[in-house]
């Protein structure tokens, strides 16, 4: 069985809890990706919590906030659901499926990032079409989303 650092994608963008929701989404654009870890600090790269586009849609843009002067601490998700480089990959799955993640970072024993995983990643990377299929179906599941606004 794969581990998590076999399809997790390494070379992720990150910002800070104290910076505006506008550079979030910029990199969301930039990047072409639906969400950004939020980091303690450049040094320690702590994850301290996950923005999503959804988090800015609803509540920045919805709420009729202004983007500049919001902070992505206000509106990120902070209690991040995390895995490790070695953790089987079948089981960070079932743990997305379980919590209906669409996205884990993947982390060290200090809690610094170190890469991510998304459906587009296991989809790309697994050559499993069946497992993939079964994967987003259990993570789109209606109900209570959890970890994720």
């Amino acid at each position: 069985m794969k581990k998590s650092s076999e399809v997790m994608t390494k070379n992720i963008v990150c910002c800070l809890p104290h910076e505006p929701v506008v550079k979030a989404a910029q990199l969301m654009k930039g990047r072409d990706i639906g969400s950004v870890p939020v980091i303690e600090d450049e040094h320690t790269k702590k994850v301290v919590g996950i923005v999503t586009d959804r988090d800015l849609a609803l509540e920045v843009v919805a709420e009729g906030r202004n983007p500049t002067t919001t902070k992505v601490e206000e509106v990120m998700t902070q209690n991040v659901v995390t895995c490790r480089a070695e953790d089987n990959l079948q089981e960070v799955l079932d743990v997305m499926a379980e919590y209906q993640l669409r996205r884990i970072p993947v982390v060290d024993n200090d809690n610094k990032i170190i890469g991510i995983i998304t459906q587009a990643d296991v989809a790309t990377r697994m050559n499993q079409p069946e497992k993939t299929a079964e994967m987003v179906r259990e993570i789109s599941q209606s109900g209570t989303l959890v970890m994720e606004r």
